[in-house]
């Protein structure tokens, strides 16, 4: 397996992003707070994490919900997957709603995100007057079944 070495800031005081196992494709973002935050059903807030980093061309960060916070509380990220470009040198910030049907208290220091970073390939379009036939063809929304 390949590691990617990339330049980080972290203004927090919680430890760096890590991967929780062995084969995890993300690593957990914590919240960057100084006191604990209550989100109501419907609300939405802007987290964030005291992380700047600054990610190789051809790569990008991939912001992601939590599986838990979103199946247990109904806590997930609006934007998602939420992209950070090469580019980008501010602090990574989490979009966060509250789906679920109570307030939900927001820890300093809590996981709220994950970040998977990837490469990525640039387009250059060609136009065409026709596609190629595949199997598919103009199937959509529902077209292979439920």
């Amino acid at each position: 397996m390949n590691t990617l070495q990339i330049a980080v800031i972290n203004e927090s005081p919680n430890p760096l992003p890590t991967y929780q196992t062995q084969h995890a494709a993300g690593m957990d973002l914590r919240a960057n707070l100084s006191e604990p935050v209550v989100l109501l059903p419907g609300d939405r807030i802007l987290v964030p994490t005291g992380l700047k980093i600054a990610l190789p061309e051809g790569y990008e960060a991939q912001v992601r919900p939590r599986s838990g916070l979103a199946l247990k509380y109904g806590i997930t990220c609006l934007n998602s997957p939420g992209t950070i470009d090469a580019d980008y040198r501010g602090e990574i910030g989490v979009i966060l709603i509250n789906h679920g049907r109570e307030p939900f208290t927001l820890q300093p220091g809590e996981r709220i995100a994950q970040l998977v970073v990837t490469q990525y390939s640039r387009v250059e379009w060609k136009v065409v007057s026709e596609l190629p036939d595949s199997e598919r063809g103009k199937g959509g929304f529902g077209s292979t079944g439920r």
